[in-house]
């Protein structure tokens, strides 16, 4: 995993140190890993030390190999700097991280804590509003329909903001993983998210900082921000657009969450339209 996390000119640790597209430059606030292997459930390591300041982090991601992980730098939005507020979250095979904030959350948060089910609010361990949403993804059937668990999720959280009178924005991109997929998410409620990108080939690789993608299909990279200054092996995801990937395929889809998602787009058709990497 170093290959992506420490080589590339704007590798995830540089970011954690100084990102280019960020509300703020540094995400100091730990770090997470996630990936998957021989078992169903993914691994997990995570830490509140910094990213770039991490041994550890450093040698690890040399030895492990995975066809499918998640890394996340963080900067917390008003929540404790605890190990396990930091992202991604697990449940069974089951893999979430998220970068933005729920608008007025200390405000709105018991009233979504109590929508989480009983039979889920038991593994909610931590106190963000990312860890918050995922259990309430999970209570909208992420485990049938990610996609709609998104819109259902969005929705539900956006009407309870209504409620409460909320004037703060609801901001966010998040990704999720059942080993086999990768659905990333775009959308806030003022048309201002953060950013998000992707990119593919049939291999990917590292030389001088720039990172390469040979022609076909089979690698796919979800990312906050591109990981090199050249501009031709990413594709930005739009405003309130929805990522899904299998393999070697990525569809890219218009998100609404009262509407849930519509017809895919083919990939690449509309390039023009905390930090993350999904692998």
């Amino acid at each position: 995993m170093d290959t992506l996390l420490f080589k590339p000119g704007n590798s995830l640790i540089r970011q954690s140190l100084s990102a280019q597209r960020g509300v703020v430059p540094t995400n100091g606030d730990g770090f997470g890993l996630g990936w998957y292997a021989d078992l169903p459930a993914p691994g997990l390591f995570r830490d509140t030390m910094p990213a770039w300041n991490d041994a550890n982090l450093h040698s690890l991601s040399q030895q492990i190999r995975s066809p499918l992980f998640f890394a996340h730098v963080r900067a917390s939005t008003g929540t404790a700097t605890t190990r396990l507020n930091c992202h991604p979250f697990r449940f069974e095979n089951w893999l979430f991280m998220h970068n933005g904030k729920i608008g007025g959350y200390m405000q709105v948060r018991r009233d979504l804590e109590h929508l989480i089910p009983r039979a889920f609010y038991p593994f909610r361990e931590g106190s963000t509003d990312s860890e918050l949403f995922f259990y309430l993804m999970l209570s909208n059937g992420l485990q049938d329909d990610a996609p709609l668990a998104f819109a259902k999720t969005t929705a539900m959280i956006l009407d309870v903001m209504s409620a409460n009178h909320v004037e703060e924005p609801f901001r966010m991109t998040a990704a999720c993983s059942d080993g086999k997929r990768v659905i990333a998410l775009r959308y806030s409620s003022d048309n201002r998210s953060p950013s998000l990108f992707w990119g593919h080939g049939c291999d990917v690789w590292v030389e001088d900082g720039e990172v390469h993608f040979s022609e076909g299909q089979g690698c796919v990279l979800v990312l906050s921000e591109p990981l090199d200054e050249v501009g031709g092996s990413w594709h930005e995801i739009g405003e309130s657009e929805i990522l899904i990937a299998r393999g070697g395929d990525v569809q890219v889809r218009a998100f609404d969450p009262r509407g849930g998602t519509r017809k895919a787009s083919p990939a690449g058709a509309n390039d023009d339209a905390h930090r993350y990497l999904g692998a």
